[in-house]
Parts: structure tokens; C-alpha cells; sequence
């Protein structure tokens, strides 16, 4: 009797010893809690437990291979509920070899921290010269579209707000609203200038003050040129944004709206080393002279405008660069405006996972905790379209695409080729218009070559008609074909107007996408009584940062 109480004593005990460690192997890994509850509920309830789908193993694939990113310090690496299925995987080795057209195209610049350690009684005296206390802001857009802050741990979130507040109301300095460390700093301004390309006056470095252990007393913020003449230049870039999302708004999809950003990006801006503000949103809407960081700093913030959650991702592809992630339909894709921006305009690098950058692109700083790229359905194959002809005649240049050239009865638009039986595939996009002629230089600030004597011998004066006057906006220009079209009536008819060339890549991306149809031409045509209608763009460099677009239009 002894022996058996003895036995189950034992016995007891082991188990109670195994039920311990297998809460504290729970507690450590909470996804693997989370599983054995799935599994769990599903045999409660009397089912069986799910076996893999093919989706799910085709999106393993397409996050390649490699290992999760360790935590560091302040970052909370659990922000992504499913991080084991759904984090990216850091690749084992870095990019060797890159496609010869693609090397270079670089440029971005990591945080730049400049610091200096006080003593204890030198930083007592700090708060008396400080910026007065500053009111907390609010986020422009919902959190979700901030996965930076998601990630920080909460002090840390507390101080990305104090210095996102100080930013918005261009404090000079501030000390920080809980203790952190110098390697915890860097890691909150880094979220921060991450999460908001919408502070396109900031510059991507600071300056902090801190004691012997390691805690900051004082960060003083830094601002580019721009804030020396902030609220013109905050005027400008909103006034860029605003003519983009006209359009881009107007478009059916979120698809359409992402690849009508690339292509408008890859069409308007020019890479260039030397370009000032070159990290900045700016750099890439309004001077249109940039590294791969104004390219994706402009493409997250026109996606933002329109609803769209774009992230800034950094990493290494040979040397430090930038590009850029995207939700549709609730799978993520790389992006890379810079190295698809090429004559003609590529694809390759657009709407991509992480398998397909894996060998060129390999994230770095606090983007190994961003979502992995699965998403399949918007690359690939579905990228391809059919090419278009279009008529070149006297020295014009006609502009292609199926955009362009509409043949349509009984009011309606008409329609591509019907997509396979029971899929909606996404729409195609156009081939590229031909070159144009476009000024070899965008009008800046700077004093370099721009006095009049050089301006007159590098760009010939504009070629306008007297009593032509220049288009600023495309709501001007759609006004204006309204108005050319109801003036001449029902039959074969021409007319023209002049743009700008800051204006001519909208109007170029507009006829591209189809989006001039409902800027224009859909209301025209109902007060017009028509039912049938063809166009044929021609578009004619003028010089000065011109160009003539004659517009051969049949109604009946």
C-alpha cells in the first residue's frame, strides 16, 4: 500500500512539473499559445483541426528564406499578432551582384545622431531654456497607417508623440517626457521619420545631450531650408498632392491608384545625386530631383492621401536605399519607384514579395519588423498588356495607349478583354507613351545656372499663340476641353491648349489611366447628346517648360 501511494506520489509530481513548463514555454511564445487555442477550440466544438491550405504554403514561399529579426531594445516585437507566419524573414546573406542598370540608384541616409554628454548639475539648468511645454498633437491619419509607432513599446511611444507634437509646432528643443537611453532614442526618431513623410522640413538627424549612464537630458531638433520659408513651401507640396489625388481618386481600385503613382513618379522625377533635400517628400513632388528616399517618401505620402497604408521600408541592396510596402486587398508588395524609373518605365520592381527582392533588396533598421511581403496576386503575369499604335505625324508626338483612343456607343465606356470565369483580375496597366522632349532641368531654388543669361541660352522662349494663356491645373484643363468641346459641337472637330510641364505629366498620366474619361468627357458627351466618341492626342514641345496638346475629336 505504502509503495503504490509512493508510486502515485511520483507520479503526481511529474506531471504537475510538465504542466509548469509547459505554461512557462506558452508564456515565451505566444503564438505557439494561440495555436494550441485554435487547436483546442476546434476540437471542442467537435471539428477537426485545420490542415495547411495551398495558400498558405504559397505564401510561405513567397517570404522567402531566413530568420526572424531579433528584438532590440524598446521594440515590441509581438505588434504582428501571427509574426511567426506573417513576419519577414531576414535574409542570410546580402545582395551581391545587382542588375548593371539598377546599380547606384541609391542615396538614402540613416538617422544622424550628433551627441554630447553634461554633467548632472549642467542638465538640471536644461529645462529653464527650453521651448515652452508644448500641447500633444494628434496623427493625421489612423494609426494603423504608423506601424513604426505600433512597434515601439509604450514609453517609447509616449516620446515618438512628444516629438512628433514638437516637430508640428517647429520647437527647437525638448526634454524627453520619460528616461531613455541614447540607442533608444535613435530608435524612436527613426520610427518617427519613417512614419511620416508628411514633415518634408525635417532633416533626418539630431542632437541630444545626456548623462554619464546614458540618458538623455536634451534633444534639439534639426530642420532643413525649407523652414526658413515653411508655410509657402507647405503650400506648394499640398498644392502637388492635392492635383495627384484629383485624379488618382477618381480611378476604381486601389490597385489603379498605386500604379498610377509609380508610373506618375517615374515620369515626373529625375534621380539625382546632387539634388538638394534629397530625403524629403519635397525633393520628389515639387523640385522632382531626388534619391530612391524622395521617391519613396513621395510615394508614401500621395498613397496616404488616398487611403492607401504605404510603408517606407530601408535596407541594403549594395548601399543603403529606400523603398516602399503596400497593403491590397489585405496582402503586402514591394515597391521600388527608383529602380523601376526608366526608359521605357519598368515593372520589375513593382508589386513584388520578398522572395523576388530577396536577391537585390534586404531590409535593415527597424523595417525587419514590418510585415512580410506575401501578396502575389497584383505582380507577375498580371502586369502584362498588349501594346497600341498610335499616329505620329508632323514632328508630334502622339501620346499611346488604349486611354487615349476611345470608340464607344450607348453612353458606355468601352471594355478590355473579359477576365477569366469566375476571377476579377486587376487592371492592366498602359504601355508607356513615347518620350517626350521634356526640359532637361525642373525650375528650383538654387541659383546654379538659373540667372536669365543662362536660362535664355539652354531654354528657347515658349512658342504660344498671342491670347493663349498656360493651363496651371488639371481642373483648368478639364474645365477648358469642356468648354472647347461644347463650343464646337457634334462632328470631327480640333482644338488645343498649352499646360505647363509641371502640369503636362498629370494630363499625360490622366489620358494613361483612363482618368480623364470622367474628368471630362463623360458629362460633355451627355450635355452634348452624343453617343459615339473618338480621341486622338497629339502633344507638341513648345520650349520653356511647355507643351501644345491638340486634341482630334469625333462625336456623334
Amino acid at each position: 500500500m505504502k509503495k503504490l501511494i509512493k508510486r502515485l506520489f511520483f507520479i503526481l509530481a511529474g506531471l504537475m512539473a510538465a504542466l509548469s513548463l509547459g505554461i512557462v514555454i506558452c508564456a515565451l511564445n505566444p503564438s505557439l499559445t494561440r495555436k494550441l487555442a485554435g487547436q483546442v477550440q476546434a476540437m471542442s466544438e467537435g471539428g477537426d483541426v485545420e490542415e495547411p491550405q495551398e495558400d498558405k504554403a504559397l505564401e510561405s514561399q513567397a517570404r522567402g528564406e531566413g530568420k526572424l529579426a531579433q528584438a532590440i531594445p524598446g521594440i515590441n516585437v509581438d505588434w504582428l499578432p501571427n509574426r511567426e507566419e506573417e513576419g519577414y524573414l531576414v535574409p542570410e546573406q546580402m545582395p551581391q551582384t545587382l542588375p548593371e542598370e539598377v546599380q547606384g540608384l541609391g542615396g538614402f541616409e540613416p538617422v544622424k545622431v550628433d551627441s554630447q554628454q553634461v554633467l548632472p548639475e549642467e542638465a538640471e539648468n536644461l529645462e529653464g531654456v527650453l521651448s515652452e511645454e508644448l500641447k500633444e498633437a494628434e496623427f493625421f491619419l489612423p494609426e494603423s497607417f504608423y506601424p513604426y509607432y505600433l512597434m515601439l513599446e509604450p514609453d517609447l511611444q509616449t516620446l515618438y508623440r512628444q516629438i512628433y507634437s514638437a516637430y508640428l509646432q517647429t520647437a527647437v528643443s525638448l526634454v524627453p517626457a520619460v528616461e531613455v537611453k541614447l540607442d533608444e532614442l535613435e530608435t524612436v526618431f527613426e520610427a518617427l521619420f519613417n512614419d511620416h513623410p508628411e514633415l518634408a522640413y525635417i532633416d533626418t538627424g539630431y542632437y541630444c545631450l545626456y548623462l554619464e549612464d546614458g540618458t538623455c537630458a536634451e534633444v534639439s531638433l534639426v530642420y532643413n531650408e525649407l523652414i526658413n520659408d515653411l508655410q509657402p513651401a507647405l503650400d506648394l507640396l499640398t498644392q502637388r498632392e492635392n492635383e495627384i489625388m484629383d485624379v488618382g481618386n477618381s480611378l476604381d481600385s486601389d490597385f489603379e491608384r498605386v500604379r498610377y503613382v509609380h508610373d506618375l513618379l517615374a515620369e515626373l522625377v529625375e534621380y539625382d545625386r546632387d539634388a538638394p533635400l534629397n530625403q524629403s517628400a519635397y525633393s520628389g513632388l515639387v523640385s522632382r530631383r531626388t534619391v530612391c528616399a524622395g521617391y519613396a517618401r513621395a510615394f508614401q505620402l500621395l498613397l496616404q492621401d488616398m487611403g492607401i497604408p504605404c510603408y517606407y521600408c530601408t535596407g541594403f541592396t549594395g548601399e543603403d536605399h529606400a523603398w516602399n510596402i503596400v497593403l491590397l486587398d489585405g496582402k503586402y508588395y514591394n515597391v521600388d519607384v527608383t529602380w523601376d524609373d526608366r526608359e521605357p518605365l519598368s515593372y520589375e520592381y513593382f508589386n513584388r514579395t520578398d522572395a523576388e527582392f530577396a536577391a537585390t533588396h534586404v531590409r535593415t533598421g527597424l523595417s525587419v519588423y514590418l510585415p512580410a511581403c506575401t501578396g502575389t496576386y497584383y505582380g507577375g503575369q498580371a502586369l502584362e498588356s498588349p501594346g497600341t499604335e498610335a499616329d505620329v505625324s508632323d514632328g508630334d508626338q502622339a501620346l499611346e495607349g488604349s486611354g487615349t483612343e476611345a470608340d464607344v456607343s450607348d453612353g458606355d465606356q468601352a471594355q478590355g478583354t473579359p477576365a477569366p470565369e469566375g476571377q476579377t483580375p486587376p487592371p492592366q496597366p498602359q504601355e508607356s507613351a513615347p518620350a517626350l522632349e521634356h526640359p532637361l532641368t525642373w525650375e528650383d531654388d538654387s541659383d546654379e545656372g538659373n540667372d536669365a543669361e543662362s536660362q535664355t541660352e539652354q531654354t528657347p522662349a515658349p512658342v504660344v499663340s498671342e491670347g493663349e494663356k498656360a493651363l496651371d491645373t488639371l481642373e483648368e484643363y478639364y474645365d477648358d476641353c469642356e468648354a472647347r468641346m461644347m463650343e464646337l459641337g457634334v462632328g470631327e472637330r480640333q482644338f488645343d491648349n498649352v499646360v505647363p510641364a509641371s502640369l503636362w505629366g498629370l494630363v499625360e498620366s490622366a489620358y494613361s489611366s483612363g482618368a480623364y474619361w470622367d474628368g471630362y468627357v463623360a458629362d460633355t458627351l451627355k450635355a452634348m447628346g452624343a453617343e459615339k466618341f473618338h480621341l486622338h492626342i497629339q502633344v507638341q514641345n513648345l520650349g520653356g517648360g511647355y507643351y501644345r496638346i491638340r486634341h482630334n475629336v469625333t462625336t456623334e
